[in-house]
């Protein structure tokens, strides 16, 4: 799941740059993906198993972009397909992107959600933000509008071509706290590929410790 700078680590970019008239240089990318383990905010997606991905994106020079990413889950549960637009840039040192992202699941009746993002690095550091806004689960239910996700992180290069990130985050669930969870994550990176452990607090349902390898690449 790519949700927009928080997905599994994808390197190696090569854009396909197009022109588009009346409109800001753009560029077209594509990228798949091969995980052990497809985790999002500290928690399995695929049930402990493998999962693959693919995607492409739009961007210009404006700041804008879209696209659209779908992952597979586990246990026969389909996939899922992500939407999202936004907009980033730069003011100075400090990077931001703000945008909206939908999570539609094929074989979830009544399980899709949408969140409005800001993202924010300076320097090595990062932060963000994430607030459910719309979604069809049922009413005091986790996943439902209100719900908010916390997240810093930071991140250097340790040797030629390695690179090391680490991540804190929080869900705040609005349907009570007795759900609301924190989880750490660790990235090592090497050209397109990278190792991961995370490991979430109890209440997140998802706690045991966490070892997935990842690849991912763009063109």
């Amino acid at each position: 799941m790519k949700k927009v700078l928080m997905g599994m680590a994808v390197a190696s970019s090569l854009a396909t740059m197009v022109v588009v008239p009346n409109q800001a240089q753009a560029a077209v990318e594509a990228n798949i993906g091969a995980t052990s383990n497809y985790l999002w905010r500290g928690v399995s997606q695929s049930s402990d198993s493998a999962s693959v991905s693919g995607g492409i994106d739009y961007s210009n020079d404006s700041g804008f972009y879209a696209g659209t990413w779908v992952g597979s889950l586990g246990d026969g549960n389909g996939a899922e397909t992500d939407f999202y637009l936004g907009y980033g840039g730069e003011a100075g040192d400090f990077g931001y992107d703000v945008g909206y992202i939908l999570y539609h699941y094929a074989d979830l009746d009544d399980g899709d959600f949408g969140e409005v993002y800001l993202n924010g690095s300076y320097a090595d550091f990062s932060f963000g933000v994430a607030y459910t806004v719309n979604s069809q689960v049922d009413d005091g239910s986790l996943f439902d509008t209100g719900d908010i996700y916390y997240s810093v992180g930071y991140g250097f290069e340790v040797a030629k071509e390695y690179s090391v990130g680490l991540t804190y985050g929080y869900y705040d669930f609005d349907a009570g706290s007795d759900s609301d969870y924190g989880h750490f994550q660790l990235d090592v990176s090497k050209g397109d590929f990278t190792f991961t452990v995370s490991r979430a607090d109890e209440d997140s349902g998802d706690d045991d410790t966490k070892f997935v390898v990842s690849w991912g690449t763009t063109f």
